[in-house]
C-alpha cells in the first residue's frame, strides 16, 4: 500500500480513519498553521493523529488500524509531537507545515518505526516533486500577497519589507560563507498576515538557525536578528519611542540609552542605587556596542532568557549593559570606581574572562549574592541536621550550589539515647534535603542543586550506593539529589590488597570524620580491633574489592555517587592547620574546610583559555593582565556579596577562597592542532596550568600587599612556601613513596615562593576549575577542560534546541575542499564523527576526535597534571564509549594512583544512540543524528537510568 497521506490544516479525512481515532489525551495549543500557500488556519491535533495512523496503515496494512499496538503507538507518537511542538513556541505563535511534518518523522524514529519514518519521508519528498512539477515554467507565480503586522498596539500595518531586507542584511554583514538571499527566503515562508512583531522576529530567527548546519557563521546571523529583537523590546520600554534603531544606528545611541536604563533599573527595584553615583557618562563612553556582534546564538539566547534583567518579562538590558552592570556591581568599594568597573567591563565583554552565573545574576542587583558554592557539615543531632537543611534552602534561594557532609550522621540500627531506640540512619534526611532542593527552585530561574557526600566507612553507605536508584522503595531514594562517596587512601589501598574493610556508625567513631592519612589509618584500625573483640555496637565487615565494585556498578549504573578523594584534598590543603575538608561541593571542584561554626563559600570565574592562544602557542602577557584582573575581580565579591547565613559569612571573611579556572581547553588544542589524545596535549595542560597558576598566585600576593593578607594565613602551607605543586610531595610522604607524581615546571617559581612567604596571600585558595556549562555558551567555547562531546549535534537545554557545529572542523574541511552535503549527512549519521568517514584525512580525524573515542586515560593523565598546580580540584568528567567493569575498576584506580582530588560525571552512550533522527536541510531523506541528541533530555546520557545534566542549566549551579 501506498502512503497517501499528508498533515494539513485543511482537506478531507477518511472516514474508516476518523471513525477509529481515539480521543486525543490532552488539550491541543492554540496555535496557527500557515499553509504552502500562505494563508493560515487553526492547528488541530487530530490531524496529526489521522497522518501517523495512515503512515501505519501504508506499511502494515489495513488490520493494524484494529491493532492495540498500534493504536497506543498513535496515541503516544501524537502526544510527542504536540508537546515538541508546545516546546519550541510560545502560544499563538503560527508554526509552518513543514515544521509540523519534520517533527513527526522526529518522533516516528524516536518511537522506533524507523520503515514507517521512512515511508512517510519519501511520500513527502514524492509530494514536495510532484508540486514542483505541476508549477511549471508556464504557470504564472501569484503575486505575494500583502502582509500585515499587529504591532504592540494591537493596530495592524503593511510589514515594512524594506526594514525586513536591511536588518537581514546587517545580520550577514562581515561574515564569510553567509548569504542574504536563503534567510530572507526562508523567512517569508514563515510570515502571514497578521502574524505580531515577536512572530516577525522569531520567523527571521528561524529563518537563520536552519542553516546553521550549512555554515556556522549562520549562528552569528541569528543570534544578530535576535539581537534587533531584543533591541525593539529594550529600548522601546527603556526610551518610550516607536523608532528603533538598527546596530548600526545604536552605536551612536548606546551611551543614552545606558544612563537611561539604569535610572529605569533602580526605579523598578532591579538595582542597587549605589549604582546612580558612578559616573554614568564615563562609563557610558567606554561601552563598546561593536562587542554586541561577536554572540553566537546559544550565547544570546541563554542570556535572553536567564540573565538579562526584565520588568515583568519585558527584557530592559541589552548586552553591553549587562556586562556593565556586572562590572559596577564588582567595583562597588573599588577607590576609582569608575576606572576598575572599565577594566572590568573590558574583560567581561571581550569573553576573556567571564564570571560565574550567580555573578552575573545578581551583580549590581539589590541582593548581591554572587557566590558559586556552599559547602556544609551535617551535624548528628536533630536541630543541627534541620538547621542543615535550613541553611540549604537559604543559600539555594540566590542561585548556590550546595555541598552537604552527611558522615557524622549516625548510621541505620545505631543506639538513640535520648528515645532509647535505634536510628532509621541518614537515608530519610537525605530525602528531605532531596525535597527542599527542588523546592527552592533561585527565583524560578533553575532548579535548587545539592550534593551529598558520605565517607566510605559509614555504616550506611551501602544504602547510600543506591539513592539514585528508579527501583526499590521510594521513601529511600533521592532522584533528584546528586551524592559521592568521600574515599579516603586506606580503602583504596585495601582495595588493591584485596583486604576486608568494616563499616561503622560515626557515634562510635567520631574521630575518623576529621582524621585523615596516617592517622586516621592507626585510628581505623584501632576500631576494627576494638570491632574483633566485641567492644562496637554497630558494624559490618566487607570485602574491600566487592564493595568498590558495587560503588562502580552504581555509578555506571545511574551516575552516582562521584569517586572523591579524601586523603589528597586534605593533605594538598593550605589550610589543614585550621580545619578539614570534609567534602567537595556540587561540581567536585572546591576543596574547603567545614564546621558547625563555618560553611564554606567559593567564588568563581573561568579564563577563556582559547582567547589567549594563538597557534604560535600562549600569549603569556595578555595571560598574565587577564589573570590579575580576574583574581581582583573574584576578591571584590567577598566583601560585596550578600550572605544568607552568619556561618557563610563568617568563613568567607576569615579565609578569602577563590576559584580561578578555565574553559576552551579544547578550542585551545585545535588552534594549536594538538589532539586531545596525545603527549603534546598533556604537556599543554602542564604548561597551560602552570601560567594560570603562577600568575593566579602572584596576584593574590599582589592583593595582599595593597589590602593584607587573609586573616588565617599564618601556619598555612603559603606561609611555609609550599605551594600546590609542592604539595605533591605531602600526599608521596602520607602513601609511603608508592606513587609518584610528576614534578616538572617550566618557570621559576623561588622567586614567586619568597614572596609568598614574606608578603602573603589574599585569599586561602586561589584556583578551581568548574564546569563552566553556561558561560562558556556565553562565550562560544567548549567548556572547562572537557573534549569535544560531538563535532555536530542538537543541544538541549532551557532555551530550546540549538545546532551545533565544530567551525574549526569546518573551516579545515572547507580548506580540504570536503565540506559539502554529503559530509554533513555522514557527520549526522555518525553521530558527529569524522572517525568513520574515509575521505577525512587522518590528521584531522585526530584532531577532531570526540569525547567518545578518546580513552579516558588520556583525561586522567591531563587532568593530573594540571592537579598539581591548582590549591583546590577540577570538574573532570570521563568518557567511556563502550564501559565495562575492567575498564572502570583501572580507570578509577588511575585517577587515584595519579593523585586526583575528585572526579565528576561518568558519560557513557546511552543504549539507544544508534537510533536515527532527523535535521532539516541535507539529502531530503533520513538524516541521521542520535535521538537522544534532539530530545528535551540533555543530549549526553548515562547509561542506562539517567541523563547526564551537565549541559542542562537545572544542574549546572556552578556556573
Amino acid at each position: 500500500m501506498s502512503l497517501s497521506v499528508e498533515i494539513s490544516s485543511h482537506g478531507r479525512q477518511a472516514p474508516v480513519i476518523a471513525a477509529r481515532a481515539p480521543e486525543l489525551p490532552f488539550s491541543a495549543p492554540a496555535f496557527h498553521v500557515i499553509r504552502r500557500n500562505g494563508s493560515v488556519s487553526g492547528f488541530d491535533a487530530s490531524k496529526i493523529q489521522i497522518a501517523v495512523t495512515r503512515a501505519f496503515l501504508a506499511v502494515e496494512g489495513q488490520a493494524a488500524a484494529a491493532s492495540r499496538r498500534v493504536h497506543e503507538a498513535v496515541e503516544e507518537i501524537t502526544a510527542q509531537v504536540v508537546a515538541a511542538l508546545t516546546r519550541r513556541v510560545d502560544a499563538q505563535r503560527a508554526l509552518h507545515i513543514e515544521d509540523i511534518q519534520d517533527q513527526v518523522e522526529l518522533a516516528l524514529m524516536r518511537g522506533g518505526h524507523h520503515k514507517v519514518a521512512r515511508a512517510y519521508v519519501l511520500y513527502r519528498e514524492e509530494r514536495a516533486k510532484a508540486r514542483r512539477e505541476s508549477a511549471g515554467p508556464e504557470v504564472a507565480v501569484p503575486a505575494a500577497p500583502t502582509l500585515n503586522v499587529r504591532g504592540v498596539d494591537g493596530v495592524l500595518r503593511p510589514l515594512d519589507e524594506a526594514r525586513l531586507q536591511r536588518v537581514i542584511a546587517e545580520a550577514c554583514e562581515g561574515l564569510d560563507g553567509v548569504a542574504v538571499e536563503p534567510v530572507l527566503a526562508e523567512a517569508r515562508r514563515n510570515l502571514y498576515d497578521g502574524m505580531t512583531l515577536d512572530e516577525l522576529s522569531q520567523a527571521q530567527v528561524m529563518a537563520a538557525r536552519t542553516l546553521v548546519e550549512q555554515e556556522p557563521n549562520y549562528s552569528y546571523v541569528s543570534a544578530r536578528l535576535l539581537l534587533d529583537a531584543l533591541r525593539r523590546e529594550a529600548v522601546s520600554f527603556v526610551e518610550k519611542r516607536e523608532q528603533l534603531p538598527s546596530q548600526a544606528e545604536m552605536t551612536s545611541q548606546y551611551a543614552d540609552y545606558f544612563q537611561t536604563y539604569v535610572g529605569l533599573g533602580i526605579v523598578h527595584e532591579l538595582l542597587d542605587p549605589e549604582l546612580r553615583r558612578f559616573d554614568l557618562a564615563r562609563l557610558a563612553a567606554a561601552l563598546k556596542p561593536e562587542r554586541d556582534l561577536q554572540f553566537q546564538f546559544l550565547g544570546l539566547q541563554t542570556l535572553y532568557d536567564r540573565y538579562f534583567l526584565h520588568v515583568q518579562g519585558t527584557r530592559i538590558e541589552l548586552p553591553q549593559a549587562f556586562f556593565m552592570r556586572v562590572a559596577m556591581g564588582l567595583a562597588l568599594r573599588e577607590i576609582d570606581r569608575e576606572a576598575r568597573a572599565i577594566e572590568f567591563y573590558d574583560l567581561l565583554s571581550s569573553f576573556d574572562f567571564m564570571a560565574s552565573t550567580p555573578t552575573l545574576f545578581n551583580a549590581g542587583t539589590l541582593r548581591p549574592q554572587l557566590s558559586s558554592c556552599f559547602l556544609t557539615t551535617v551535624p548528628d543531632d536533630l536541630d543541627g541536621i534541620f538547621k542543615s537543611i535550613k541553611d540549604n534552602a537559604l543559600l539555594a534561594k540566590y542561585s548556590g550550589g550546595l555541598g552537604n557532609d552527611w558522615t557524622r550522621v549516625r548510621g541505620l540500627g545505631a543506639h538513640i539515647k535520648g528515645t532509647n531506640g535505634e536510628s532509621q540512619g541518614v537515608v530519610p534526611f537525605l530525602k528531605v534535603a532531596n525535597d527542599t532542593a527542588i523546592a527552592v527552585n533561585q527565583g524560578g530561574k533553575r532548579k535548587g542543586a545539592v550534593c551529598a557526600y558520605l565517607e566510605t566507612w559509614h555504616i550506611d553507605v551501602e544504602e547510600f550506593l543506591d539513592l539514585r536508584k528508579n527501583t526499590g522503595d521510594d521513601r529511600r531514594r533521592t532522584h533528584d539529589m546528586n551524592t559521592a562517596n568521600w574515599v579516603p587512601d586506606l580503602f583504596m589501598q585495601r582495595v588493591e590488597a584485596d583486604g576486608t574493610w568494616t563499616l561503622f556508625s560515626p557515634d562510635e567513631t567520631p574521630d575518623l570524620h576529621d582524621l585523615y592519612g596516617k592517622p586516621f589509618a592507626k585510628a581505623y584500625q584501632a576500631y576494627e580491633a576494638k570491632a574483633e573483640r566485641g567492644e562496637m555496637r554497630v558494624f559490618k565487615q566487607v570485602r574491600a574489592v566487592d564493595l568498590w565494585r558495587r560503588m562502580l556498578t552504581m555509578l555506571f549504573e545511574t551516575g552516582h555517587p562521584w569517586i572523591t578523594f579524601k586523603d589528597p584534598c586534605n593533605i594538598r590543603s593550605p589550610q589543614g592547620h585550621v580545619g578539614v575538608v570534609h567534602s567537595s561541593n556540587l561540581c567536585t571542584e572546591i576543596t574547603l574546610n567545614t564546621s558547625d561554626r563555618e560553611v564554606a563559600v567559593c567564588n568563581l570565574g573561568s579564563i577563556n583559555l582559547a582567547a589567549h592562544v594563538t597557534p604560535m602557542g600562549i600569549d603569556q602577557a595578555k595571560l598574565a593582565r587577564t589573570v590579575k584582573t580576574a583574581v581582583r575581580m573574584l576578591d571584590n565579591v567577598i566583601d560585596i556579596n550578600f550572605y544568607t547565613i552568619p556561618e557563610a559569612r563568617n568563613s568567607n571573611l576569615k579565609h578569602r577562597p577563590i576559584g580561578l579556572g578555565l574553559m576552551g581547553f579544547q578550542d585551545a588544542l585545535q588552534t594549536l592542532r594538538l589532539p586531545y589524545a596525545s603527549d603534546a596535549a598533556v604537556s599543554f595542560a602542564d604548561e597551560s596550568m602552570e601560567v594560570i597558576s603562577y600568575h593566579a598566585i602572584s596576584a593574590s600576593v599582589d592583593l595582599a600587599a595593597e589590602r593584607g593578607r587573609y586573616p588565617s594565613f599564618d601556619g598555612s602551607l603559603w606561609s611555609r612556601g609550599i605551594l600546590p605543586a609542592d604539595s605533591n610531595a605531602l600526599v608521596e610522604d602520607a602513601r609511603d613513596g608508592s606513587h609518584a607524581f610528576d614534578r616538572s615546571a617550566t618557570l621559576d617559581w623561588e622567586p614567586l615562593r619568597t614572596r609568598v612567604k614574606t608578603v602573603g596571600m589574599r585569599n586561602s585558595n586561589v584556583m578551581a576549575i568548574a564546569p563552566t556549562a553556561t558561560i562558556s555558551n556565553i562565550c562560544g567555547v567548549a567548556q572547562s577542560i572537557e573534549p569535544s562531546y560531538e563535532n555536530l549535534y542538537v543541544k538541549s537545554n532551557m532555551s530550546g534546541d540549538f545546532t551545533v557545529v565544530n567551525a574549526a572542523l569546518v573551516r579545515d574541511l572547507k580548506a580540504r575542499g570536503l565540506w559539502d552535503d554529503v559530509m554533513i549527512s555522514d557527520l549526522k549519521y555518525f553521530d558527529g564523527s569524522v572517525g568513520q568517514i574515509d575521505r577525512v584525512p587522518d590528521d584531522l580525524k585526530a584532531l577532531y576526535a570526540t569525547a567518545f573515542e578518546i580513552d579516558p586515560s588520556w583525561l586522567i593523565e591531563a587532568g593530573a597534571r594540571r592537579q598539581k598546580w591548582i590549591d583546590q580540584a577540577q570538574s573532570l568528567n570521563l568518557y567511556m564509549a563502550d564501559p565495562s567493569g575492567r575498564k572502570l575498576d583501572a580507570l578509577y584506580r588511575l585517577a587515584w594512583q595519579r593523585g586526583l582530588k575528585t572526579t565528576y560525571y561518568l558519560r557513557s552512550r546511552s543504549a539507544t544512540h544508534v537510533e536515527k533522527s532527523t535535521l532539516k536541510g541535507t539529502d531530503g531523506k533520513l538524516n541521521a543524528v542520535s535521538a537522544h541528541a534532539v530530545e528535551a533530555a540533555p543530549e549526553l546520557i548515562l547509561v542506562p537510568e539517567l541523563a547526564c545534566n551537565i549541559n542542562d542549566p537545572d544542574c549546572e549551579a556552578c556556573q
